[in-house]
């Protein structure tokens, strides 16, 4: 972020450079959220993933930035905002065509990750049946709340994402080009819907890993798994 009217004590600061001091204000605060940070991982920030546009492309980015952010030190992160935090895709849409199973996936992928956030109020533009499934995602959040507390506090003592990339968490199992799947902490593999479809393939790691519906299932293999659109599939290693 480049801001041209503001003058700088250093007069050769290039745009990264006002970005970072920018950000350091930050750190005198409590509350503070960032769309965009400048060698500042690490650091007690809240970090927002930059606005993503209302499309299905948008919506697959989410897990692979979101995993890249706490690569990247910026463990505090919240994936954009739901339904894409590009007011201007919002602009002359018709309510009518506007895609709800896109806002409701969009939701589901932030209930299981540090923070939610929306950009178009659920309740303006959702009918009732997906209104309540988005409310589901949020409780779920809720329920997560203290779980996803205790990996903020490990990130801020060893700079360990809370939201870590498959192969970080099980390295030499394959998984390196996973973009789609993910770790919640140590103990949850979170692996919702990124598309318009009613299903997707798990890839699980070795061990006995027991899923939402309280099924279970030998790790080492893929699964093709119902996802009908009120699900949000997580496992957890027994």
């Amino acid at each position: 972020m480049y801001y041209q009217n503001v003058s700088c004590h250093e007069p050769d600061a290039i745009p990264v450079d006002h970005t970072g001091y920018w950000a350091r204000i930050g750190l005198d605060y409590a509350w503070n959220e960032y769309r965009a940070c400048w060698k500042m991982g690490g650091q007690p920030l809240v970090q927002r993933l930059g606005d993503k546009y209302y499309s299905w492309d948008a919506v697959g980015l989410l897990i692979p930035e979101m995993i890249a952010a706490g690569l990247l030190g910026y463990s505090y992160t919240c994936p954009d905002m739901i339904g894409g935090g590009d007011y201007k895709s919002f602009i002359g849409i018709d309510r009518d065509s506007l895609d709800q199973r896109l806002i409701v996936r969009s939701a589901q992928i932030h209930a299981m990750m540090p923070m939610m956030q929306f950009s178009v109020a659920p309740w303006r533009v959702l009918d009732p049946e997906n209104l309540e499934i988005v409310r589901k995602a949020v409780d779920l959040h809720l329920q997560f709340g203290e779980y996803i507390m205790k990996y903020a506090a490990v990130a801020s003592a060893t700079g360990e994402p809370i939201v870590r990339h498959m192969e970080y968490a099980f390295p030499e199992q394959g998984f390196y080009g996973c973009r789609d799947q993910y770790m919640l902490g140590e103990d949850y593999l979170v692996a919702p819907v990124t598309d318009d479809s009613d299903s997707r393939t798990v890839k699980l790691p070795e061990g006995i890993w027991i899923d939402d519906l309280g099924q279970e299932y030998i790790g080492g293999r893929e699964y093709e798994i119902a996802v009908p659109l009120d699900r949000i599939p997580y496992f957890r290693l027994r």
